[in-house]
């Protein structure tokens, strides 16, 4: 099982995650303890009567009087991570989801929850909404509602000595070893560029395939591999934090459409419209660009939020 985590104002209970040791935190680089610890004081937002309203009369919350959200459980920063008492989660995702609890006049309980544990969770109703960096595609709208809250974007970082300044398209990436992550995203765009520089005559592009994100990023610092394609938030996070890269290039992850992040809601609640005015009102009044801003991922910000728009496969 799980645990749950209720955050009431600035108190969070304790979790008993404990996938970041002592021993890490202590090795940490004292800015990214300091990050860490200036990023574990909640952004709150204000009550909006007009979110609270549009809550359906039938709809009744997992956990009456809180808005009851699914993260990622682990140590995946920013996206989720714990804060320096090692039993805290924080990150971009409980950033946003306190902010629309606040919205709706609720408290917030987390539930850490596996990448492939969500849909199953929203369904059976074990939460009201999973915020796991999930993005918006035409296969799973058949199943969910979704509500955008930032861009979904990918970076490609190289090492900072790196003679690379820019990549934006199949010809950049000619004759380099390119890091991906099997099955994702980044690696469907870097076959298809490879298809392309095939059929343009240029140099071969080579995939290199690492599982542990440390590994990858020592292979671009040690010159083992030249580029990281990777999802924009992980790669910032260790720019900022220590790691010999810089970043030079940035795709929207729906690439060559849009795609966004967004609060997966199950299908036909008609909490939606509550969850979408919540977003836009933090949009509006600033909260969310603080709170992507102090998580580096200030350009992810969008101009508003949308209810089910294009994704992938679209």
């Amino acid at each position: 099982m799980c645990s749950i985590i209720m955050l009431q104002g600035c108190e969070p209970h304790q979790s008993s995650d404990s996938s970041v040791s002592n021993a890490t935190i202590l090795t940490m680089p004292k800015s990214m303890r300091d990050l860490l610890a200036r990023n574990s004081m909640p952004i709150h937002g204000k009550v909006d009567i007009t979110a609270v309203e549009s809550i359906p009369a039938h709809y009744h919350f997992v956990n009456a009087g809180y808005f009851t959200v699914a993260v990622i459980a682990g140590n995946s920063p920013p996206i989720t991570t714990l804060a320096l008492d090692n039993k805290t989660p924080i990150g971009i995702e409980v950033d946003v989801a306190r902010l629309i609890a606040d919205s709706l006049g609720l408290q917030l309980k987390l539930v850490p929850t596996s990448w492939e544990d969500w849909p199953l969770g929203i369904n059976s109703g074990k939460y009201d909404a999973a915020l796991i960096n999930i993005s918006v595609s035409k296969a799973r709208k058949e199943r969910f509602d979704f509500v955008t809250y930032r861009k979904d974007s990918l970076g490609l970082f190289v090492a900072k000595d790196s003679s690379i300044q820019h990549i934006s398209e199949a010809k950049d990436v000619a004759g380099q070893r390119v890091i991906v992550g099997a099955g994702t995203n980044q690696e469907k765009i870097l076959l298809r560029w490879i298809d392309e520089n095939q059929k343009q005559g240029l140099a071969t592009t080579t995939p290199v395939y690492f599982e542990d994100k440390a590994m990858a990023i020592l292979a671009i610092e040690s010159g083992r591999a030249d580029v990281y394609f990777v999802p924009n938030p992980s790669g910032t996070w260790r720019m900022e934090n220590g790691a010999r890269i810089k970043r030079v290039g940035y795709l929207n992850g729906g690439w060559p459409k849009t795609a966004d992040i967004a609060v997966t809601l199950k299908k036909g609640t008609g909490l939606d419209q509550a969850i979408h005015l919540a977003v836009n009102a933090n949009i509006q009044n600033g909260n969310m660009h603080t709170v992507l801003a102090r998580w580096g991922l200030v350009n992810e910000v969008l101009p508003y939020s949308e209810i089910n728009p294009s994704g992938f496969g679209e």
